[in-house]
């Protein structure tokens, strides 16, 4: 049987959705010993095996309602008098569901996006770091972080959206940034941000208005000024009280 762990990765790295199954103890004559491992996808197909028979079956059930609830639970079985399997001892076991991680497209490789990016990934954030200028990465090496050197129009056409990803915008340029929330709000997400002082967020908000680009309803769905307030100064501090925010709405079930 082949590693389960490449799949949990898989299943990390990727939008389908899967929740672990582990034996943690047993008592007695049971198929399968501490340790043993199933994945069950959110469409009840999976990959290992905690013991096969109306065993697996039933822990299978348990798995998806661990999915639907977003929340692990440790269960026990006895083959005998619960599940009528002839092996006759008992079964524990822990489900968990696994989290995507979810993606960071940063646009802007400037103070505080390069701090965001290094704290971002520290979080178990798949990050992305776009920025057009040719010296933008100039001494920023972290192998885990995806570095694209090109135009954000660009770089929105080339880049996978979908309900894990989070644009974080924080670019040198105010125009760039209203063109690439116009660009990326259009495109499947879960959160989009937009760094700014109050009044630059007036201003982008009346210019996205006035040109039709987002509505003042979809507009309230765009955090702007981005990050949560703890009154912060520094790009490190910013990056974090941006973090704070990705975070928040990452652990919202």
């Amino acid at each position: 049987m082949s590693s389960i762990y490449p799949k949990i990765i898989n299943v990390e790295n990727g939008n389908t959705k899967a929740a672990l199954v582990t034996i943690i103890a047993t008592k007695g004559s049971v198929p399968r010993k501490s340790g043993s491992k199933m994945l069950v996808y959110q469409n009840g197909k999976i990959e290992g095996s905690v013991g096969g028979g109306a065993l697996e079956k039933k822990v299978i059930s348990q798995a998806l309602d661990v999915l639907k609830n977003n929340a692990s639970q440790i269960v026990t079985h006895n083959l005998v008098s619960e599940l009528a399997m002839c092996c006759g001892g008992i079964v524990e076991l822990f489900i968990e569901p696994i989290m995507n991680r979810k993606k960071v497209y940063i646009f802007g490789a400037g103070h505080i996006g390069k701090a965001l990016a290094k704290f971002a990934i520290d979080l178990d954030f798949n990050v992305t770091l776009i920025d057009e200028r040719c010296d933008s990465f100039e001494g920023f090496e972290i192998p885990e972080c995806v570095l694209i050197n090109n135009h954000h129009a660009t770089a929105v056409d080339e880049l996978c959206f979908d309900e894990n990803t989070f644009v974080v915008i924080l670019t040198h340029n105010h125009a760039y940034d209203r063109e690439i929330l116009a660009l990326t709000s259009v495109k499947p997400h879960k959160y989009i941000g937009m760094v700014g002082s109050d009044r630059k967020v007036l201003i982008a908000k009346k210019n996205i208005i006035a040109s039709n680009i987002l509505t003042e309803k979809e507009l309230e769905r765009i955090d702007m000024p981005i990050g949560l307030n703890i009154e912060a100064i520094t790009p490190q501090e910013i990056a974090i009280s941006i973090l704070a925010k990705l975070i928040e709405i990452r652990n919202k079930k």
